[in-house]
């Protein structure tokens, strides 16, 4: 069955609001890259169409499957006549060539940032991400140039740093990214397994300046949340490559965890495990870049049960007090003073205090769900004791690009 499709065209909204608000059956809303209409409520009705400043209101195709919201989110421009989605996970063509979100990559941002409110703006002075180069059907190919135990041989724990190089096949991404990983193979139903994300844990400029490299940090899945023996599709075939093998790799995808580049920008990070990734490669940008001296903190707040399985524990040791300050919290190890992030983070309340009332901090929280209600209760605390209302400040520094989160 074909049916008329109400579309907006990205290319000429001016994203002034004129249609969203007149629009009677709430069919258009939009996000903070576009306008768009949901088929399911647009009754053709043809109220938003006069007001529309530049006609970009006034597009329809012809489709047998309708375009989602996700994807026409991620449009930059419309796609072209008679191109229309054949399955439940169409992709959405953006300019400059084949680039593709598909929508269960959107579904995952989504859930990693649903304790901010959904997807929040990035720094003002962040650069600009490329999203989507590479799709499911076009994957760029890349090859492992190493791949190393990153957690203590005799911990239970083995969590990898894995750099894979993609020759000359360009993958521009920035501190914050993620890129998907494509297993082979198929799942017990004859299906293709679904895209992975995993957050970049190396600079923009790559692990190893000059080349054209990226850097992952996998824990290998042995167990589900609840303790049972699982295999992590995945990880474990991440955590199993060899040098020389190669990988399938969509993306980059990621728009808005992003760092800031001004002089004097001060990060607030939160992480346990696997979520240093990104903390690590905005680390590494900064300290490649400490002899410009530019200005601008770092406080880390990390957490692990023990020291020996706690990536990069070592390599952070030796960083410079004058690039970072960084609170270690271990939760079973009896060697130190047993704590979690957020025990710390009230252990230097007075200086997350007076960085969450700069216009220049900006929070960054990566890891384990379990980790994300004492972290945002943590920061409640501190707010409260200074007199903010929490809420209130977080709101406004979500709207400013300056927090962030990412929890799985």
């Amino acid at each position: 069955m074909v049916s008329r499709q109400h579309l907006i065209d990205p290319e000429l909204c001016i994203r002034c609001n004129t249609c969203e608000s007149v629009c009677k059956p709430k069919a258009i809303t939009h996000d903070s890259r576009n306008y768009v209409v949901d088929f399911d409520k647009c009754n053709a009705c043809g109220d938003c169409l006069p007001p529309c400043p530049t006609g970009a209101i006034d597009n329809w195709r012809n489709v047998t499957t309708p375009w989602s919201l996700d994807v026409q989110l991620t449009w930059d421009m419309l796609p072209p006549e008679g191109d229309a989605p054949t399955t439940t996970e169409p992709a959405a063509t953006i300019e400059a060539g084949a680039s593709e979100v598909p929508d269960e990559v959107r579904a995952l941002e989504r859930e990693a940032q649903r304790a901010q409110g959904g997807e929040a703006p990035p720094p003002w002075s962040a650069a600009h991400p490329y999203v989507g180069l590479y799709s499911k059907q076009r994957p760029a190919i890349a090859t492992v140039s190493g791949n190393y135990r990153l957690t203590e041989p005799s911990s239970p724990v083995d969590i990898r740093h894995i750099v894979l190089d993609f020759g000359r096949t360009a993958m521009p991404v920035l501190e914050g990214q993620s890129i998907g990983i494509l297993p082979p193979g198929r799942d017990e139903h004859g299906r293709e397994h679904h895209v992975r994300l995993y957050s970049v844990a190396s600079p923009r400029n790559g692990e190893r300046p000059g080349y054209n490299n990226v850097a992952l940090t996998v824990k290998r899945v042995t167990e589900d949340r609840e303790g049972r023996p699982t295999r992590g599709v995945a990880s474990n075939y991440l955590c199993d490559l060899r040098v020389g093998d190669k990988v399938s790799v969509v993306g980059p995808f990621g728009a808005s965890f992003l760092m800031p580049n001004h002089p004097g920008a001060k990060l607030l990070m939160v992480c346990t495990g696997t979520g240093s990734a990104p903390m690590r490669a905005m680390t590494e940008r900064r300290r490649r870049r400490m002899n410009l001296a530019e200005g601008g903190e770092i406080l880390l707040f990390f957490g692990a049960r023990k020291p020996e399985e706690l990536p990069y524990f070592g390599p952070l040791q030796k960083l410079p007090k004058s690039l970072i300050d960084v609170e270690f919290a271990f939760s079973r190890d009896e060697r130190y003073a047993r704590g979690y992030v957020q025990d710390r983070m009230l252990a230097r309340a007075d200086k997350v205090g007076e960085w969450l009332e700069s216009d220049d901090c900006f929070v960054y929280l990566c890891g384990h769900k379990r980790m994300e209600d004492g972290v945002l209760e943590a920061f409640a605390k501190i707010a409260e004791r200074r007199g903010q209302s929490w809420s209130a400040l977080r709101e406004l520094m979500r709207a400013e690009g300056r927090f962030h989160v990412e929890t799985y």
